[in-house]
């Protein structure tokens, strides 16, 4: 369960009172590669999208391409944490050494959390070849993105915490919707989804709740995916980056409005 419950004490209007209120739960989780602590991301825990969320972490940041290349995933209980907060991964054997190696040195994501500049944008698109096919999107379908998602996404309704990742068709459906303390995660269990679903995104679009930053982009671009929307804004390093990497981008997408860039 992502919620939790505490007691606060609620101030309106100059009158104070108690109350039980609910509350997006925050854990961190240890990635580890056969053995070998690669990652901490700090998380809302579920069991299941956990897997998904390291799936898609492994997919944007090199280190696999499809879900064949684990050959084995799954959660550590250890007397010194027994709370489902460690991953460890064993990759298949025919994994070529420049991705298995991809652990070894700085993931893309410590980049965009630190300095990035034209060279990690460079090194990022050595890995991930840009996007050449464009998709047509109506407009109209696009706008009613913000409603869609907001009518699934349960735990944000509890607690007003979570950010939020959507999957649509071009012609609204949406595929499959994930949550998460953090924007980057969200997107990153909805690319999960798909590697363990072997759903082809040449012809889908990502949706988030909130804005686009460089990372988000960037992860777009990793699973190959051809058009990123967001409710709120995208940032210049972002679009900037999605210009090279040929990923169409929307941003503050309301109802009725929405900005192409």
């Amino acid at each position: 369960m992502n919620v939790k419950t505490i007691p606060i004490t609620k101030h309106r209007k100059g009158e104070s009172f108690p109350l039980i209120d609910s509350v997006a739960q925050e854990e961190p989780l240890e990635i580890r590669i056969e053995g070998r602590s690669v990652a901490v991301i700090m998380r809302s825990p579920d069991i299941k999208q956990d897997i998904e969320l390291v799936t898609g972490f492994l997919c944007t940041e090199g280190v696999i391409e499809d879900y064949s290349d684990i050959q084995a995933i799954a959660h550590l209980v250890e007397p010194s944490n027994p709370q489902y907060n460690t991953i460890d991964i064993i990759l298949a054997s025919g994994v070529p050494a420049k991705q298995r190696h991809k652990a070894d040195r700085t993931f893309f994501a410590s980049s965009s959390c630190g300095i990035c500049g034209k060279a990690t944008q460079e090194r990022i698109l050595q890995y991930f070849p840009p996007i050449t096919t464009k998709i047509n999107i109506s407009i109209d379908i696009l706008c009613t993105f913000p409603e869609k998602i907001r009518e699934q996404q349960a735990i944000f309704q509890q607690t007003g915490g979570l950010h939020a990742a959507a999957l649509f068709t071009s012609d609204g459906e949406i595929l499959v919707l994930r949550e998460d303390i953090g924007r980057h995660n969200a997107v990153d269990k909805i690319v999960g989804w798909a590697l363990k679903e072997d759903q082809d995104c040449s012809d889908l679009i990502l949706f988030v709740s909130g804005r686009v930053a460089f990372e988000i982009a960037q992860k777009t671009l990793g699973a190959q995916i051809p058009v990123l929307a967001a409710i709120g804004a995208p940032s210049s390093m972002a679009v900037e980056f999605c210009k090279k990497a040929g990923v169409q981008l929307f941003g503050f997408v309301q109802k009725e409005r929405c900005n192409e860039y």
